[in-house]
């Protein structure tokens, strides 16, 4: 199994401060549409498919490979993406929560495995490498904040 996880400060010194409400609609609508947060042609595809109370659901191509998501919101706080189809199975939750200084942080984390391949074996060993290195979610974090601060700015947000 593939375990991964990253935690960055919202509001580092000297960006714009997100409030916790502005930092929340950046990972909502990132979650409904990865093609405004994810660099150019990464994500070429990304619609979701079905709404429901609980969940909705997102149909997207990432990478080259195409991937169904069932994704749950728990409103200002987290969003866990399940995935439903594709190369990987499990779960990745993007967080936001408050540090002992009362500082906002925004956390990513996930559990998988890779779908028809040996548990712990070669392919999920350099998936786990990949998830560890700094260009990996950590840099994706990041990332969404600064994408986040910019639809701000644009008064998209």
């Amino acid at each position: 199994m593939i375990y991964s996880t990253a935690t960055v400060p919202v509001n580092p010194e000297g960006e714009t401060k997100l409030t916790r409400e502005q930092a929340w609609k950046g990972l909502e609508l990132k979650a409904r549409d990865a093609r405004l947060f994810l660099p150019p042609g990464l994500c070429t595809r990304c619609d979701v498919v079905e709404e429901a109370a609980t969940h909705f659901v997102r149909e997207a191509t990432i990478a080259g490979s195409d991937i169904r998501e069932i994704i749950t919101l728990e409103p200002q706080s987290k969003v866990t993406f399940f995935q439903a189809g594709g190369p990987r199975e499990g779960a990745i939750i993007n967080e936001l929560f408050e540090d002992e200084a009362g500082a906002l942080q925004l956390k990513f984390y996930c559990y998988l495995g890779l779908r028809g391949k040996p548990p712990n074996g070669s392919e999920e060993q350099a998936e786990q490498t990949q998830f560890d290195s700094d260009k990996s979610y950590k840099t994706a974090l990041l990332s969404t904040l600064k994408r986040t601060r910019e639809l701000l700015a644009e008064g998209r947000l």
